[in-house]
């Protein structure tokens, strides 16, 4: 690995715990981000998802909004918008808003995909799929109504016109890659959940980026799912809630963040489901001594530049604790030490 330094961030679906309201988890999310904040992440992402008793990221850019608020210098942003949903028109409206109230803090990820199941995003746009099938003509479309002289322009979002919001492809998929390369502008990959393309992804991206205004070498952001506690067996009992949450979303038995419990064979053995493991292949769970290796070990085989941290964990004390101890080990990978 280059002796590059590696920013780290955050990805936040403001996942409601048992027991919790709405409120307390809207309020977790923004003690989140202050604690971020406090130990230098570079960002704080919040992921849009539809139609889920349990996911409080729906309106993501009045979250966005919330957030920046009542924080000083973290970047805030969309991990991501997932643009099908919206008129671009519309976005760039509400991002130009959000540049103006807080100038060089907020971040525009675009994703393709609906966040939702099928009969929600009809619901949400008539003709989604035909949306998604334009998305590069889309983002094209919002980085039009940034640009300044947009203001020749019959339709305009005046208010965006000319703001810094830097954008950046999302995807899970080698499609989005492709795209990101070509337009020239940062990927971030969804590699918390969809681990089976990262690394082919990863290199079409490299091997085909195209230099632009706003970026003139590739520049990766990989998602990871991060447990960190005292020691290894406090840490895979925080991450048995992360199972029981994934188990639940392929049974289509949608619950709560559940308490964390002793980490059984059965979990175990529901881990080394392929489906599972699969979409947790890149969860790395323990100690600081053990998570650090781990994180070494990934960024040597994927040579990303930024690292954006997903922990689904019941109590907000104990994520609050595992970011800090995550900052603590990427202040000393950044260090060499």
């Amino acid at each position: 690995m280059d002796k590059q330094h590696i920013s780290y961030s955050i990805l936040e679906l403001a996942i409601v715990s048992h027991g919790n309201t709405i409120k307390q988890t809207l309020n977790n999310s923004l003690a989140l981000a202050k604690e971020a904040e406090a130990c230098n992440y570079t960002r704080i992402w919040f992921a849009e998802h539809h139609n889920s008793a349990h996911i409080g990221s729906s309106a993501t850019s009045l979250l966005i909004g919330y957030v920046a608020e009542n924080t000083d210098i973290i970047r805030v942003g969309s991990g991501g918008i997932m643009l099908p949903n919206h008129s671009p028109l519309v976005i760039a409206e509400q991002f130009g808003t959000l540049a103006h109230l807080y100038p060089n803090r907020i971040d525009l990820g675009l994703g393709r995909a609906p966040g939702t199941d099928h009969q929600t995003a009809a619901a949400i746009r008539s003709d989604f799929m035909q949306a998604a099938q334009a998305f590069p003509e889309e983002v094209e479309k919002i980085e039009r109504y940034f640009f300044v002289d947009n203001r020749r322009s019959s339709v305009r979002a005046a208010i965006a016109e000319g703001t810094d919001v830097p954008l950046y492809i999302l995807g899970s998929s080698p499609d989005s890659a492709h795209l990101a390369a070509k337009k020239g502008l940062p990927y971030a990959f969804a590699s918390h959940f969809a681990s089976t393309h990262l690394l082919n992804a990863l290199e079409i991206y490299k091997e085909e980026f195209q230099p632009s205004d706003s970026l003139n070498k590739p520049y990766t952001i990989a998602g990871v799912n991060v447990y960190v506690a005292d020691t290894d067996e406090e840490a895979e009992k925080l991450f048995t809630s992360l199972i029981k949450m994934f188990v639940g979303i392929l049974t289509g038995a949608r619950e709560p963040v559940q308490p964390p419990t002793e980490m059984t064979e059965e979990l175990e053995g529901l881990l080394r489901h392929p489906s599972v493991y699969q979409m947790l292949k890149y969860s790395f769970v323990g100690s600081k001594e053990t998570v650090k290796r781990k994180i070494l070990a990934f960024l040597d085989q994927t040579g990303v530049d930024e690292l954006v941290t997903v922990s689904t964990m019941y109590d907000i004390n104990d994520r609050l604790k595992s970011t800090r101890l995550f900052a603590e080990i990427m202040t000393e990978i950044n260090q060499g030490r």
